[in-house]
């Protein structure tokens, strides 16, 4: 099993909870082909470098995961399929990016409020 991030963006016309079925759609999706989710960051909206079907802004959200390598063309397939994902991007990770993951994960999960 091969280590992979992807970042999408959504339309930052959807709704709160059609973003969150979105986001549940892309995760089940991932489950359902063995993948083992190591982590999901919620970025929020942010403006965009430059205008994508005339939209300025978007949702970002990033998986990070665990899969085998032939699962990857049908996960990306999805997106294209998907009218609500502007952009999305899938990076393979080696030695090195998995340990940066991972303290960037440790140093967000220590800016998190406690609740």
């Amino acid at each position: 099993m091969n280590h992979y991030e992807t970042v999408f963006i959504l339309n930052p016309v959807l709704s709160d909870t059609q973003i969150k079925e979105t986001v549940k759609k892309f995760e089940d999706y991932l489950v359902s082909k063995g993948a083992e989710m190591i982590s999901k960051e919620d970025w929020g909206l942010k403006k965009l470098a430059y205008t994508i079907q005339n939209k300025k802004s978007g949702f970002y959200h990033l998986f990070e995961y665990k899969v085998d390598g032939q699962a990857i063309t049908p996960f990306e397939l999805e997106f294209r399929r998907d009218d609500s994902i502007m952009r999305y991007l899938t990076v393979a990770l080696d030695k090195h990016a998995v340990a940066w993951a991972e303290k960037r994960r440790e140093r967000n999960n220590a800016k998190a409020p406690k609740k």
